[in-house]
């Protein structure tokens, strides 16, 4: 039995539920993932599950995701008005990003960013403090798209002609928030800039290679944007514990339940 299905039978029986702590369990190994032609790496080499604990990610049903996308924030998330590519900002504390319940009939609801799992108002998100793609709009994106590699790429590629207008409004079209949608086109212009040749190299080769490390122009991405992007996105998917076609290291992955969206 998962230590979520634990909690839901003792809060089904009446017992007091303990509040679990979803932060990832560095001792775990293997690699977490949903594999695709695309991946380089075979579903015995990667899968959605976290080996030390046997935990298993939320189901993505059609059903999930739009109610996922029927909930309203209460309160705007800022939209980042610098590139913070340009100044990098200060690293944020740790902590969770906790969704507090405003209205269940109405579906409302506020991001709340807590020390702990136990601290928070309701129910834990993502791990880290709440960003700009902390919504359960742009929650819904990334459990949607398994493999959002491609349509990203197909965006950051319309900078080159219409500038950061067009990959913001481009990555909008694909239903990501308006805050989301900003720092994920300054850092594909980021990546542009940095990573450029190694990505032209690299654009036959799988996600990842033999060896489960991921390739050229992923990995100069991880380095050279990613620091930045996590920091202000807030969300991302591995501690949303959300499986995606690059794979990740168990050790890495929060094992996070969203049945709080149903």
């Amino acid at each position: 039995m998962t230590r979520w299905l634990l909690v839901a039978v003792l809060v089904g029986s009446g017992c007091q539920a303990e509040v679990v702590d979803p932060s990832p369990d560095a001792s775990s190994e293997g690699m977490f993932g949903e594999p695709s032609s695309s991946t380089g790496l075979s579903a015995d080499e990667c899968m959605p599950v976290v080996d030390s604990t046997g935990w298993v990610p939320t189901e993505w049903s059609d059903e999930r995701v739009s109610a996922a996308q029927g909930w309203t924030l209460i309160g705007d998330v800022p939209i980042p008005t610098s590139n913070p590519y340009d100044e990098p900002p200060l690293a944020q504390s740790g902590g969770v990003c906790t969704v507090d319940v405003v209205s269940r009939r109405n579906q409302t609801y506020r991001l709340v960013t807590a020390a702990s799992a136990a601290e928070g108002p309701g129910p834990v998100t993502h791990g880290g403090a709440c960003g700009a793609c902390s919504s359960l709009q742009d929650l819904a994106v990334y459990a949607a798209n398994p493999d959002l590699t491609e349509p990203v790429r197909s965006c950051s590629l319309q900078g080159f002609t219409g500038g950061l207008e067009a990959v913001e409004a481009c990555l909008m079209d694909i239903g990501f928030s308006a805050p989301c949608s900003r720092i994920w086109a300054w850092n594909a212009e980021h990546t542009r800039e940095e990573c450029l040749d190694v990505c032209l190299g690299a654009l036959e080769d799988p996600y990842h290679l033999p060896d489960g490390t991921l390739n050229p122009c992923l990995q100069c991405d991880e380095d050279e944007s990613g620091p930045v992007f996590k920091q202000i996105a807030g969300r991302t998917r591995r501690n949303s514990g959300l499986a995606s076609a690059l794979c990740r290291p168990c050790s890495t992955v929060w094992q996070v339940d969203h049945t709080y969206v149903d």
